[in-house]
């Protein structure tokens, strides 16, 4: 029974297989990535996905972190956030890798690195000595506080920017305590603002014929998530509170339980969807009430409007409250879990997941390669490496001899399964 909740064959997702061959707009570019973790990861996937040559330089001998956030003894996150790359398994610790890494970034068009400030620049791999090598160069540099600053120093999590963000602080029910994401949310945002980064800086390189350093904190990118609240509380002068699943700023807005135990989400703070809602479930009048006139008023009274809409939900079953709201143009969603997203015709139609091969457990289901472009499951070239599985033909590619090699792999500098 276990097997078969994980065998994606037997899920609706679309097959796909992996086709070394097939490119993408960024074939071409290679990416020498040796950040550890979501957020680097997550940037050069954006990469590897659109065709850029990723080569994960992993540290010996358990290779990146990454590979430990399992379940069920599989690597679930570094199948999906390492799809599209190649692997090199170094000894960072032997006198030997420092001349290998600058040697393979030399002909790199992109360097992405996650160590502690300064711990680059200590390496022997300061900013300032990899462009005298390779101009053109660019380099991320992914850190939980940036690359200055006081807090620089400090080793930095998602956990950790989320929480001084100002984010959790804006998380959980009102009266009760702040809440964290379940998810790497900030890494996966600061991924996609370091991706975004690269691909600018790839522009002006096209301009200027340089590289550039792309200082890429998580906390930075965490704070732009939560929007405008410094220019409210400058406003305001009032610190936001929170709201469980309402808002401070818009209104109707929750989550509400059915009759059997599921749950609907709504929005509707637009007037006219507001209006329809209040027809809906019986209280037309509501709009004209200005406690509820106005998206303002609703916010300050969306403790009342949860007894009304709350109320009218509860006696009846989700699929009953999703068909009117769907006829009325009433803004709502079911709550769904994955298990729900696997009976979901839209989520099976539109292909938002689907079935790969891995080799561990013969297809898996994954997201597919985002934003959908034309021809885009032809986008998954090659399913995640195994550590080190191409030390040796990514050295060749950079110019090492069969001999040289060797002797790396004799001396326990690189691996090669």
């Amino acid at each position: 029974m276990k097997k078969e909740a994980r065998d994606a064959s037997r899920q609706p997702w679309k097959n796909v297989d992996y086709d070394a061959s097939v490119s993408g707009p960024l074939a071409g570019l290679k990416v020498v990535d040796l950040s550890r973790l979501v957020a680097g990861n997550m940037a050069s996937l954006q990469l590897a996905d659109s065709g850029a040559d990723v080569t994960k330089i992993e540290p010996l001998p358990a290779g990146d972190p990454l590979r430990a956030w399992q379940q069920a003894g599989i690597q679930t996150f570094w199948s999906v956030y390492c799809r599209n790359k190649t692997s090199i398994a170094l000894d960072f610790r032997h006198e030997k890798s420092i001349d290998i890494l600058t040697r393979l970034i030399d002909q790199a068009d992109i360097m992405i690195e996650s160590f502690r400030p300064g711990i680059l620049e200590s390496m022997g791999l300061a900013p300032a000595i990899l462009h005298q090598r390779n101009p053109g160069l660019i380099i991320l540099r992914v850190s939980g506080f940036g690359q200055s600053g006081p807090y620089s120093h400090r080793p930095g999590f998602g956990t950790l920017v989320e929480a001084m963000s100002g984010f959790a602080s804006r998380t959980g029910e009102a009266g009760g305590g702040p809440l964290l994401p379940p998810v790497a949310l900030a890494d996966m945002i600061s991924g996609l603002y370091g991706s975004n980064g690269i691909m600018m800086a790839l522009r002006g390189r096209e301009q200027t014929g340089h590289g550039q350093i792309i200082d890429l904190a998580l906390l930075d990118s965490m704070v732009s998530a939560i929007g405008p609240d410094a220019f409210d509380y400058a406003v305001t002068g009032e610190v936001k509170q929170r709201v469980g699943n309402g808002s401070n700023t818009a209104s109707p807005r929750n989550i509400y339980q059915t009759s059997d135990d599921h749950f609907i989400a709504i929005s509707a703070s637009i007037q006219s969807t507001a209006k329809r809602l209040f027809a809906t479930v019986g209280a037309a009048a509501m709009i004209d009430d200005p406690k509820f006139a106005t998206n303002a008023a609703r916010v300050k009274h969306q403790a009342e409007i949860d007894i009304v809409v709350g109320g009218w939900i509860a006696a009846r079953s989700r699929k009953e409250v999703l068909a009117i709201f769907d006829a009325e143009g009433i803004t709502a969603a079911p709550v769904n879990n994955i298990a729900d997203n696997a009976n979901d015709p839209h989520f099976i139609e539109r292909g938002i997941y689907v079935a790969a091969t891995d080799a561990a457990m013969g297809k898996v289901p994954m997201h597919q390669p985002l934003p959908i472009m034309e021809n885009n499951l032809d986008r998954l070239r090659m399913p995640a490496p195994t550590l080190g599985q191409h030390s040796r033909a990514e050295l060749a590619k950079a110019g090492f001899q069969d001999n040289e090699i060797d002797q790396l792999i004799a001396l326990n500098v690189i691996s090669q399964p």
